[in-house]
């Protein structure tokens, strides 16, 4: 997991870099770990997985029953101070509400972190999805219609450093294959303001989103509506559901530019 012959910069800490690995080892597929699980997958010594599992655990993020580790409750307090900061979702959910009340599908916002994007705020209405989506879960930006967004409001060289290091890996038989096709149709998002994705991520699963912008213009988030194939063609999803996510998108941005006054005065 560690690169060592990356260089790093004299503030680095290495310490706080594995530390961190250590939580992220922890997901869906492997809620508990045992010492040894964690020193493979993070690339450490059982040593100093030793150190970091028992460190954590003192500080109340790990818990243990002397074999196996897992998370504790008290890890949600990280995510929560990041979310607590984002004016984003508390803007954004009595409006994502309204729309799926509206459309009667379900809506989430997102935001780009790295190579994916990371739901924070979600309204359901039936789950259309194999996997469960919360509030954090990621997904890689270029299979989705959010991530296609939020790529296409990057600036053109923070675009290209991306197109040179995505690895496209087929979701579905629907997930585009190479980086031309990604380019071409980011170039589509960018014309007309919004991304349909129809079946890339997961089977059956089409969806349509739009940007959310900040007072200058910059693409902070995006915001979707997710529907079920087999209720909606690509053409249907355009016609019945793009206006109202625009509307709703369009609200949003207005409530950020009053929030971000009131911020100022």
């Amino acid at each position: 997991m560690f690169d060592q012959l990356m260089p790093r910069e004299p503030y680095y800490v290495q310490s706080l870099e594995r530390g961190l690995a250590v939580i992220r080892a922890f997901d869906a597929q492997h809620p508990e770990l045992t010492l040894s699980d964690v020193a493979r997958i993070c690339g450490l010594t059982r040593a100093a997985a030793r150190r970091f599992l028992l460190t954590l655990s003192d500080l109340g993020y790990v818990r243990t029953d002397g074999r196996l580790f897992s998370l504790a409750p008290r890890v949600l307090e990280l995510g929560y101070s990041y979310l607590s900061s984002l004016s984003l979702p508390e803007v954004a959910e009595p409006h994502l509400e309204r729309l799926v009340a509206d459309v009667r599908e379900s809506s989430s916002m997102s935001v780009l972190d790295g190579d994916d994007i990371v739901y924070v705020a979600r309204v359901p209405t039936s789950r259309i999805m194999r996997i469960a989506i919360n509030v954090g879960t990621r997904f890689p930006a270029y299979a989705t219609s959010m991530g296609r967004v939020l790529l296409a409001g990057l600036p053109d060289e923070h675009l290209e450093a991306y197109l040179n290091r995505v690895r496209l890996e087929p979701l579905t038989d629907r997930t585009l294959r190479t980086t031309g096709e990604l380019r071409a149709e980011l170039s589509r998002v960018r014309l007309h303001g919004h991304a349909v994705v129809d079946q890339e991520l997961e089977e059956g699963l089409r969806a349509i989103a739009a940007p959310i912008r900040d007072r200058t213009g910059t693409v902070t988030g995006a915001v979707n509506v997710s529907v079920h194939a087999a209720r909606a063609t690509v053409d249907d999803i355009r016609a019945r559901l793009l206006p109202p996510l625009l509307a709703a998108a369009g609200a949003i941005e207005a409530d950020l530019r009053i929030a971000a006054r009131r911020r100022t005065h």
